[in-house]
């Protein structure tokens, strides 16, 4: 035959177009100089979390650059990287760098990626985030010693199939395979966002029915069991009902395992399976024909056969089935079951983006109980649920690394039995294991070196979670990272979470308050009448103190503080305190806000720095509600249309409250009666011994004693009077310290008298006891009167502060010309009584201590008024007197 005279050029020009074809890899390969890879090489990531796939290979332009293809990745936090590393181990991946600045807070959705280097490929690029060492997916990059060629190409992962169909009709579900039909082989993977107690089935209807069914269909039941162990098992429906195993001639019904029938196989081969943000993949082998005919439905490679697919709950084996049975689908066409046409043959990529589960916690949830105690233990990890992970990891009630939901005011127990190696400790670090003091930030809530123990003798740990515990800790290991796992902190019942509450006037609203060492925590709740609920520290919303808290449109909740100190918007005045911990929501129509703000606030110079708490000194507190409050341009709207009508008296100490009554009368009555007793009587019989002892026989006697007790026994009803209306008796301010000190200075005055030395007999000097006595006497008295004058002006003053008062000012200034006209009256008589001793003093000549014209012969403070002894003589029985010894 001859040769064709166009062959030639012809295999040249397809020698041509090969070498083309096959130039541009190894041309990538050689152009980059820090390009290590092999020139075929191409690799899956590994899923480790956030639904991760992708194929890397070496870019084929000759950039230095990774080309990542069909790349699915949840959003992730805004911390995490393309990461460089030596290994996959923790201190590896701590010990590595950013590869690609590229962030991945964003769903990646079958994109196409780009990742230049300008340094030499790292052993492992990783997507890591830094701040929880976390790791969602790696890919070795062996350099050109570690693979030879042939090997580069067959790095395939688990999770990557060469086609995906979305099978349910929300795309909740999805169909994978990848297609060998030289070997006459299937790997079918099935994926679903669905929970680990669910089972996802498919398999091949009975080609020889008219249409579709599940009778005498052949399908796959994969799943997981209670252990999180994936598996995959043959099952043949010969009825819509569970599997009924045969008894004597019964036969086996229902959907049932191959196994159990006779001569019945499993003929389906677990590949892998996994749990991973709340989705289920499970992939399988089959062969194409595996030659049982009775219960198995042979697939053609090219042809093009109905399937069935359905998803449902499983039941776990019992002592009478040793399998699991699927429930009944029990949901609709397309959602929970359906059929459709397939071709293995065809290439198939249906499936955007990772599927994204409503709850990705696929972890076992632990409600902690106020009662029972949490047991605490270490076992090997089987599923954990962010690697890295170490080989042991904690268990509680004997599940794997749990999220635990705990309540702020309930306490929790553990029984801590894992091992004198595990440390357990509630902590603000999602690592953990911070012996070393890695993190100089770390908050420790509870636990700590001591807190280990074994089961023959567990360490119980007991941790409160208060108001200021924040939503997300972590329980952990102090020795090892990563042990464990999320603790979930919720609201509890405000009386759980504070340690007193008080209802506050009309019944409305009701305060809550914990105290500290140097700040108070406070919440109010009330039912939400209105738009805003403020409460306000003083006697009325005006010259108080406000804590304001309003839901915004934005649906945000807001608290803030004014000094309020007129009625209208210009009185209200926003201030700048250290409230922190802040919080408000409204639900069901209830109202709620808390803050927690320094007891004695650390400024000068401004109108809050005045808002001091003193915890033993009664609180008085007002509320009030209203339509709508903005927190910056204050209107008439803001005015409440609801309020306390009166203040409460909040005992912070006690944890008690009571009304602020109105005790203006009670005041008014106590003032007057100590008015009478330090206004009238003490002084009346300070002068009556003064200026009376001229007159003949025992007169000023009389009236001196009996104005002085007089008086004293109405102050001592004025101030049993007051103390019971109050409640109780408080030295706390300037005015009742006056009064404490008058009181002492009065009650002396009676026992001074009752311990007085006999007088001398007539012509004797006095004794030195007498003369002492006398001056004691007489200086106490009047001592006592200057200190009860001052404690009847800080008294009105303190009658003003309470309850700003009108009048008081003029009470005031009654009470002054009061005092000045008693002072102008003793000047008077000091005046006439000392022209009067004058002219005594000419009369005899010289002056001694004494007086021969007085006489206290009957001794009033005897209780039978009669003699007493010395003291019993006539009026020319000398009495001594106070006088200037001048000569």
């Amino acid at each position: 035959m001859a040769a064709d005279p166009l062959l030639p050029p012809l295999l040249a020009g397809a020698l041509l177009l090969l070498l083309a074809a096959a130039l541009p890899a190894a041309a990538a390969a050689a152009s980059c100089p820090h390009a290590s890879l092999p020139a075929n090489f191409s690799a899956d990531l590994t899923m480790l979390q956030h639904q991760l796939r992708g194929t890397v290979r070496l870019a084929a332009n000759g950039s230095c650059a990774l080309e990542l293809t069909r790349f699915d990745l949840l959003a992730a936090s805004p911390a995490a990287r393309f990461w460089a590393a030596d290994g996959a181990s923790m201190a590896e991946l701590a010990a590595g760098r950013a590869f690609s600045p590229l962030p991945l807070n964003q769903t990646f959705r079958n994109a196409s990626l780009e990742l230049p280097f300008a340094r030499p490929l790292p052993r492992l690029l990783a997507l890591y985030d830094p701040d929880t060492s976390s790791d969602f997916g790696h890919v070795f990059l062996p350099n050109g010693t570690d693979l030879g060629a042939s090997d580069a190409a067959a790095q395939r992962a688990p999770t990557m199939f060469d086609n995906c169909v979305p099978l349910s009709e929300a795309e909740t579900y999805r169909l994978r395979w990848t297609l060998n039909a030289s070997a006459g082989t299937v790997e079918i993977g099935l994926e679903a966002a669905i929970g680990s107690e669910y089972y996802m089935a498919f398999g091949w209807t009975d080609p020889k029915a008219n249409s579709p069914a599940m009778i005498h269909a052949d399908v796959v039941v994969t799943g997981f069991t209670e252990e999180g162990t994936p598996f995959a098992e043959d099952y043949y429906i010969s009825d819509y009902t569970e599997c009924t195993l045969g008894k004597d001639d019964s036969p086996v019904s229902g959907v049932c395992p191959d196994k159990v029938y006779e001569d019945g196989k499993n003929d389906s081969s677990l590949v892998y399976g996994h749990r991973r943000d709340g989705v289920s993949l499970v992939r399988y082998a089959r062969k194409l024909d595996s030659e049982d005919a009775k219960y198995d439905v042979p697939v053609g490679a090219t042809e093009e056969m109905s399937v069935l697919w359905a998803i449902g709950k499983l039941r776990p084996p019992d002592t009478l089935r040793q399998h699991y049975l699927p429930q009944n689908h029990g949901g609709p066409k397309d959602t929970a079951y359906g059929f459709l046409r397939l071709n293995l043959s065809e290439t198939v990529h249906n499936c955007l983006g990772p599927l994204d589960a409503d709850n990705k916690e696929d972890q076992e949830r632990i409600i902690a109980d106020r009662k029972t105690p949490l047991v605490v233990t270490s076992a090997p990890a089987v599923r954990y649920p962010n690697p890295p992970n170490p080989d042991k990891v904690i268990y509680i009630n004997k599940k794997e690394a749990p999220l635990l939901k705990v309540e702020r005011g309930v306490p929790v127990k553990f029984s801590v039995q894992a091992g004198h190696d595990v440390a357990l400790y509630i902590t603000s670090d999602p690592i953990g294991g911070n012996a070393t003091l890695r993190n100089k930030t770390e908050v420790i809530y509870a636990g700590g070196p001591d807190a280990h123990g074994v089961l023959a003798t567990p360490k119980e740990l007991v941790w409160l979670p208060d108001r200021n515990t924040p939503d997300l800790v972590y329980y952990q290991s102090l020795y090892e990272q990563k042990m464990g796992w999320k603790v979930q902190v919720v609201d509890g019942g405000l009386s759980d979470m504070y340690n007193n509450s008080v209802v506050l006037d009309d019944q409305q609203v009701t305060l809550f308050w914990s105290l500290s060492a140097d700040s108070i925590s406070i919440a109010a709740r009330a039912e939400k009448k209105s738009g805003y609920l403020a409460i306000g520290f003083g006697s009325g919303m005006v010259n108080s103190y406000a804590y304001v808290a309003w839901v915004g449109n934005n649906g945000v909740g807001r608290v803030k503080s004014y000094w309020i100190d007129g009625k209208s918007e210009a009185g209200i005045h926003p201030t700048s305190e250290n409230i922190t911990f802040v919080r408000c929501k409204s639900e069901n129509g209830i109202i709620t806000f808390e803050f927690t703000r320094p007891l004695k606030p650390s400024c000068t110079g401004k109108v809050e720095c005045n808002n001091i708490i003193d915890p033993t000194t009664p609180l008085k507190v007002v509320w009030a509600m209203g339509a709508s409050w903005s927190g910056d341009d204050l209107t008439d709207s803001n005015m409440h249309s609801v309020t306390s009508s009166r203040p409460i008296r909040v005992l912070l100490l006690r944890g008690s409250a009571e009304a602020e009554q109105d005790l203006r009368p009670v005041l008014a009555v106590h003032g007057f009666m100590m008015f009478v007793a330090w206004g009238i009587l003490l002084p009346g019989g300070i002068m009556a011994a003064r200026y009376l002892k001229s007159l003949k026989g025992d007169g000023w006697y009389q009236i001196h004693v009996y104005l002085q007790y007089s008086g004293i026994a109405i102050m001592f009803l004025g101030v049993l009077f007051a103390a019971a209306e109050l409640r109780g008796f408080f030295v706390s301010s300037v005015h009742v310290k006056f009064g404490v000190l008058a009181l002492l200075l009065a009650v002396l005055q009676p026992l001074n008298a009752k311990f007085r030395p006999s007088k001398p007999a007539n012509g004797e000097v006095p004794s030195r006891n007498r003369v002492l006595w006398e001056y004691l006497h007489v200086i106490t008295g009047r001592s006592a009167i200057v200190v009860g004058i001052a404690a009847l002006f800080t008294g009105m003053k303190h009658l003003g502060h309470r309850y700003d008062s009108e009048n008081v000012e003029e009470l005031t200034w009654a009470l002054m010309l009061w005092v000045l006209s008693v002072i102008v009256i003793v000047l008077s008589l000091e005046y006439k009584e000392v022209k009067r001793r004058m002219s005594d003093r000419s009369a005899r000549g010289h002056w001694v201590l004494g007086n021969t014209e007085e006489d206290d012969s009957v001794d009033l403070l005897h209780p039978d008024g009669t003699a007493r002894n010395s003291e019993s003589s006539t009026s020319g029985v000398m009495e001594v007197q106070l006088e200037p010894l001048n000569r």
